[in-house]
């Protein structure tokens, strides 16, 4: 084999795994290990609880439209369900991690991390309650974030 077939074969296996990795990423999206987690019962384990993530920016209009609703549902909903907003245009690598395409998306993901769902687009409070209930989550019942 020459030195250019090898070079060759090098760069197409380097080549699939990027792509393999992207792949991967764009279709699970990413889990957040690190996420705070609530204090679960009495038995002191950690319980994870319901996310949604908002991905955006501050000079996005939309974005800025939603920008009280979820700070809302972050503080009606605190230890239920988390709320979090990543600007994209301050973490561009954040954008590309979750492999969104426009602004602003949400993505819904249960206690255990898996992507539930995903949203292009503004979206008001009750559209994001209506979503999580699509879901199987009802946050205003005795056992919300629970599905």
């Amino acid at each position: 084999m020459t030195l250019s077939t090898k070079v060759g074969i090098l760069v197409l296996l380097a080549a699939a795994v990027a792509l393999a990795v992207t792949f991967r990423s764009r279709v699970t999206g990413p889990v957040d290990s690190a996420a705070p987690s609530i204090r679960g019962s009495a038995a002191g384990s950690k319980a994870r609880v319901p996310r949604l993530v908002d991905l955006g920016a501050h000079s996005c209009i939309p974005c800025r439209m939603m920008a009280p609703i979820l700070d809302g549902l972050r503080k009606q909903y605190a230890g239920r369900m988390q709320v979090d907003f990543i600007d994209v245009r301050q973490n561009p690598d954040a954008g590309r991690a979750y492999g969104i395409r426009v602004i602003p998306t949400q993505i819904f993901y249960d206690a255990q991390g898996r992507e539930l769902a995903r949203h292009e687009g503004f979206m008001s409070k009750q559209d994001i309650l209506d979503q999580w209930a699509k879901l199987g989550f009802d946050f205003d019942s005795p056992a919300a974030g629970t599905p």
